[in-house]
């Protein structure tokens, strides 16, 4: 009889422990549950907002990628609706995926360039007459730079993509009072832009840096937008960003590729960004040419010295 009565006492906990351990688990699929409907639903909230909107996909031929650096050509394009354009920003990310390294070089659109089929102009005039595919095989042929895949944003898209990712704006540190030709009145200190007013701090040249100083400005607004796609009080809007970016951002990745990419650059931890500017400091002249207007001529030999240094690869 006593034996039977601590039996019965005994196998009270236990069902009280299963009990728990299936109100627990039942708590837990309830939540992941309402994360991953949440999550789909946000990301189709993205996709159907950037529905239509992007640049044309182009035909496009990268080099192979050869070793653990891969290579993007990230170009930003003000369309104002016409057929062509110029890009304002070109830039190529090199990613070491072995060590998670990071390396952002911005090219100045002003660099006078031998462009393939044509004759020389300013480097930002290959978009224009070729596309994508003309702009690589410029960058490449005059820094023997292999550029494996590419990335096309128009200004009104990033405006949009800003916004979704950081509703309450990106901290960036004003450095002076501008509105000249960008659209918006900055004042001088540190402010939460939108997108609209962080698109008009990258393009802003009216002072005595001219195009230089908006290229260490677009370098800023790149590393501001890594940390907020990193931050913990975003976490809710990437979904939506996420599926804004498929809309809004031309590559020659697939859908799912492209996703693929930045998860694994974010898995490897902390991401830091260096970054240069081509020309370097001491390479180049300013010209003027009757065809092509005032120019940035560079010595070519010396950056790409630099180029093989800071990337760390062999160049064609």
């Amino acid at each position: 009889m006593e034996e039977q009565e601590y039996t019965r006492r005994t196998q009270r906990p236990q069902k009280r422990r299963l009990r728990k351990g299936r109100a627990i688990f039942t708590l837990l699929l309830i939540c992941i549950i309402v994360i991953v409907g949440y999550s789909v639903m946000q990301y189709r909230s993205g996709l159907e907002l950037a529905k239509d909107t992007k640049v044309a996909q182009e035909e496009f031929s990268g080099d192979t990628v050869k070793g653990d650096v891969e290579n993007y050509l990230l170009l930003g394009v003000d369309t104002r609706g016409e057929e062509k354009s110029r890009t304002d920003t070109m830039m190529v990310l090199s990613w070491n995926k072995k060590t998670n390294d990071v390396k952002l070089l911005s090219l100045m659109r002003d660099i006078y360039a031998e462009i393939p089929g044509y004759q020389s102009y300013k480097l930002n005039t290959a978009y224009y007459l070729g596309g994508v595919q003309l702009l690589k095989d410029t960058i490449s042929n005059m820094f023997g730079l292999p550029i494996n895949h590419y990335a096309v944003i128009d200004f009104k898209n990033f405006e949009s993509l800003v916004d979704i990712l950081a509703p309450n704006g990106v901290e960036m540190n004003v450095e002076k009072d501008m509105s000249e030709n960008i659209d918006v009145v900055l004042k001088q200190g540190v402010h939460n832009l939108n997108g609209k007013e962080l698109l008009g701090y990258a393009r802003f040249r009216h002072d005595a840096e001219g195009d230089f100083g908006r290229v260490a400005r677009q370098q800023k607004v790149i590393e501001a937008l890594k940390n907020e796609l990193l931050a913990p009080q975003n976490v809710l809007n990437l979904p939506k960003f996420v599926g804004a970016v498929q809309g809004y951002v031309t590559t020659d990745y697939s859908s799912t590729g492209e996703i693929q990419q930045v998860l694994k650059m974010l898995s490897k931890g902390k991401v830091k960004i260096e970054k240069a500017t081509i020309p370097i400091e001491g390479s180049y002249s300013f010209q003027t040419f009757s065809h092509a207007g005032a120019s940035i001529v560079i010595d070519v030999e010396k950056n790409k010295e630099f180029l093989r240094n800071f990337l760390g690869i062999t160049l064609e």
